[in-house]
């Protein structure tokens, strides 16, 4: 009775990927529905597809300064990360992926498939000591020290 109980039981797993920022929203969804498809067919369960939207980076991946974020949540087995990581690899769009361990001995059943979400993205941040604000006051305060210092050499000199 152990095996049967231990295997209607799965780990819960979260899956982040970035896509190229030129992809259309058909083409993510083609992404989805190729991730939701492998985890079907492993005998996992998606719980939800959250599109994040375009953002930018900390740093250019692929040569690019945004990416469109994908966050993939669902319940399955070590094989079917593995299985998903390695399509996610092979894929010219997927540019970079991390999978993420939530829970272990999770009843599929305790958890309702949830409906998939689209966020928006490109939304610029205007919150107060953003770094471009930060970059410039730096600099103001940093030159006019050293202007102030170099004046006041000057005038001890002569």
């Amino acid at each position: 009775m152990a095996e049967t109980q231990a295997a209607t039981r799965l780990r819960e797993y979260e899956t982040i990927f970035l896509v190229k920022p030129d992809l259309t929203d058909d083409n993510v969804d083609k992404l989805k529905e190729r991730v939701r498809g492998i985890v079907s067919r492993e005998g996992g369960k998606v719980i939800r597809f959250t599109v994040w939207g375009k953002k930018k980076t900390l740093f250019p991946v692929a040569k690019q300064p945004r990416a469109i974020y994908v966050h993939t949540h669902f319940l399955g087995g070590a094989k079917l990360v593995a299985e998903i990581e390695r399509n996610l690899r092979n894929l010219d769009e997927v540019t970079r992926y991390i999978s993420v361990k939530l829970a272990d001995e999770v009843d599929p059943e305790t958890r309702p498939v949830l409906e998939d979400v689209k966020l928006a993205g490109d939304v610029e941040e205007t919150r107060p000591g953003a770094p471009a604000e930060r970059e410039g006051g730096f600099r103001s305060e940093g030159s006019e020290e050293q202007g102030g210092d170099s004046e006041e050499e000057s005038s001890e000199e002569a």
